[in-house]
């Protein structure tokens, strides 16, 4: 399990589903049947990347992606005030995620369009599905600032953000992104505890177990992807339990720490968290 979406998040806020290049045309641009016929077949092909173009920019960002050259790779979107300032140790905070994105970077890119309004321009994408394996378009956004063409990662809110945050974004996100998982983990371990009593007179169990049963990932017993150490405390007859979930590194991986407790007649489990200074909250 991948904790640390959020540079998938920005990777895919940079994509958009089409039904076809027809799709991305602008308000201002109008192509006429045989021209569009022409494009769609030079997009079985792909079409020809000129230099300097917004094609080339995003030709480069996943190029230097595939080269794990993150640093370079950022540098060329609207993330960059995020990226720019930070120091080489810094980077080595975020390799583990980033690396998990390069990996998902396809061996071949295919462009198969590419349309230039003013300081606009929209670039296409065939990018094969996760699952289907099948090839679909990806629209990607670029502005051109002086002579370069910049991915546009972020939407301008985010942007706003990104300039007022620099370093600190990625941080921010990330911090934040382990909360969000926190809280999703605690209620999976909610969900296997009943699996697991079902099968076993109405007992629950700790993490370790429901691990080795398959009810929970593998990855909930160590800190490195998810942040956060995870643990159950049993009834003496293990009937009942709670959980908590405290950052790995408080002010680094995360700030909240978590308590889950199961009671009530409906017995659903209820999640609630506060800042703790890393340590655990108590029942």
């Amino acid at each position: 399990m991948n904790y640390f979406l959020i540079f998938a998040f920005v990777i895919n806020m940079a994509c958009s589903s089409s039904n076809g290049l027809s799709a991305i045309v602008s308000e201002n641009t109008v192509l006429h049947k045989q021209e569009r016929d022409k494009t769609q077949e030079r997009s079985l092909k792909g079409i020809q990347v000129k230099p300097d173009s917004p094609a080339d920019a995003v030709r480069k960002f996943y190029n230097l992606l595939r080269e794990k050259r993150f640093r370079d790779a950022l540098m060329l979107t609207n993330l960059r005030p995020a990226v720019e300032d930070l120091t080489e140790k810094e980077l080595e905070d975020f390799k583990e995620d980033f690396e998990a994105i390069s990996s998902q970077v396809p061996d071949e890119l295919q462009i198969s369009g590419e349309i230039i309004s003013g300081n606009e321009a929209t670039v296409t994408l065939k990018i094969p599905d996760e699952d289907t394996k099948t090839l679909e378009d990806k629209l990607i956004k670029l502005r051109k600032e002086k002579e370069s063409w910049i991915i546009l990662m972020v939407d301008e809110e985010a942007e706003t953000e990104v300039k007022k945050e620099g370093k600190n974004y990625f941080y921010q996100l990330k911090i934040q992104t382990h909360e969000n998982e926190a809280q999703l983990m605690l209620q999976r371990i909610a969900k296997a505890q009943i699996v697991y009593a079902l099968q076993n007179a109405g007992q629950f169990t700790d993490i370790k177990t429901l691990v080795q049963q398959n009810l929970l990932p593998d990855d909930i017993l160590e800190t490195k992807s998810t942040g956060y150490r995870y643990k159950v405390v049993l009834s003496s007859d293990k009937k009942s339990y709670y959980a908590t979930a405290e950052p790995a590194i408080y002010g680094k991986t995360g700030r909240l720490s978590f308590l889950m407790q199961v009671d009530g007649v409906d017995k659903q489990a209820r999640v609630q968290s506060k800042d703790n200074k890393g340590e655990p909250l108590k029942k």
